[in-house]
């Protein structure tokens, strides 16, 4: 891995931070109800300057960024404490599933309005008996004519509450073994027989949800892939999730933690700024160190990426990593700020919900657990625990 850049990356740094520095907002205060629409317009924003989807090719909208490309671009928005993107489950894993998978119809239909942040996407993959094992899903689809009809339910679906679309596996052949007879759909979530309830979290927060399917009819047309073949739909899907969390959740992390040494600076400690301690500046030292090093992992990995031109099992590795990271990072905050880190009136209330909202790290996108296997198994190589 080369960690000097190229005269063109220096290039595209230089060109993407001046357009930050002309078009990121000021940050959000308003009523929580209108946030969606804030986030949606800088979406726009980012699409209408060039800005939108660089990862992907530029024949789809895109912008046709090389990985580093891709890095570099996360770090100036985290550089410019830039609003994060709304649509990112579209972006980062549903836009380049169907680039990859989808219909030329599907294509020209769907791509453009994720970009913009017209539409919005959830993932429809986990179930209350189906997390972990994400193939012994239960929702159904029957074929009616030239359609399917769905019955089920989903859980843990961020965005659901908001979202346009959802991509959504399903169950078609309950005869196949468990890894085969799936179909993943693209599903309308305004349609008749949708329904969504929000799961209000211990951080206060309701991104998560469950969602009902009730006689839903979803055109067969909108097959991703081919029926009864959607579990390589769903390795597609979730093995770009994995690839583009490293680098897009360096943005929070980076913010976060510039924040915490700030607020370091302002907090006293034995009569003096807690950041003139040697204990809290050896944390935020550590924190720093780990966050510096999952910047250069995720390199590393877009390296090999850019080599073989397909996401691997190695980014459990990574999402192990951070998931991991963040959690010991927020407890540090915890630890800096003392019980001034539980009141809403600090910061707005950030410490007390980003320590709490890092306890589901661990879970979501593949828990801590299912990591551990992967790495073991298909990275490592290492025989099958029973």
């Amino acid at each position: 891995m080369d960690l000097e850049l190229t005269a063109s990356e220096r290039q595209f740094r230089d060109d993407f931070r001046a357009w930050l520095q002309a078009h990121v907002p000021p940050p959000f205060h308003g009523d929580k109800s209108q946030q969606t629409d804030y986030l949606r317009a800088w979406q726009r924003t980012l699409y209408e300057g060039g800005w939108g989807g660089i990862s992907w090719p530029k024949a789809y909208g895109g912008r046709g960024a090389t990985l580093i490309e891709q890095s570099i671009f996360q770090e100036e928005l985290a550089l410019a404490d830039a609003p994060h993107l709304l649509g990112t489950i579209g972006l980062s894993l549903v836009g380049p599933t169907i680039i990859a998978m989808g219909s030329e119809e599907q294509k020209s239909r769907y791509l453009q309005p994720i970009l913009s942040g017209d539409e919005i996407w959830c993932q429809g993959f986990s179930e209350p008996n189906a997390g972990s094992d994400l193939a012994a899903l239960g929702t159904k689809a029957h074929r009616d004519g030239d359609a399917f009809v769905v019955n089920g339910q989903k859980i843990w679906t961020s965005f659901a509450q908001i979202a346009d679309w959802c991509l959504l596996l399903v169950r078609t052949d309950s005869e196949a073994p468990k890894h085969k007879g799936i179909t993943c759909l693209l599903a309308d979530m305004r349609a008749e027989g949708v329904s969504v309830r929000p799961l209000r979290m211990m951080s206060g927060d309701s991104g998560f949800n469950e969602v009902f399917f009730s006689n839903v009819r979803i055109p067969a047309t909108q097959v991703l892939g081919k029926i009864n073949e959607g579990w390589s739909t769903a390795i597609a899907a979730l093995m770009n999730e994995r690839a583009n969390l490293g680098s897009g959740i360096q943005v929070l992390f980076r913010r976060n933690l510039n924040a915490l040494i700030a607020r370091s600076h302002k907090m006293r400690r034995n009569g003096r700024a807690a950041s003139e301690d040697p204990i809290v500046r050896q944390k935020l030292a550590q924190s720093w160190l780990e966050l510096e090093i999952l910047r250069l992992n995720t390199n590393r990995a877009l390296t090999s990426l850019s080599k073989s031109g397909v996401p691997g099992p190695e980014g459990s590795t990574q999402k192990l990593y951070w998931s991991e990271m963040n959690q010991r990072t927020q407890q540090t905050a915890q630890e800096i700020l003392g019980p001034y880190g539980q009141l809403a009136e600090l910061d707005d209330g950030m410490w007390a919900y980003s320590y709490l909202r890092a306890r589901g790290n661990t879970i979501e996108a593949g828990t801590s657990e299912i990591q551990r296997n992967i790495i073991a198994e298909r990275v490592l190589g290492l025989p099958k625990s029973y």
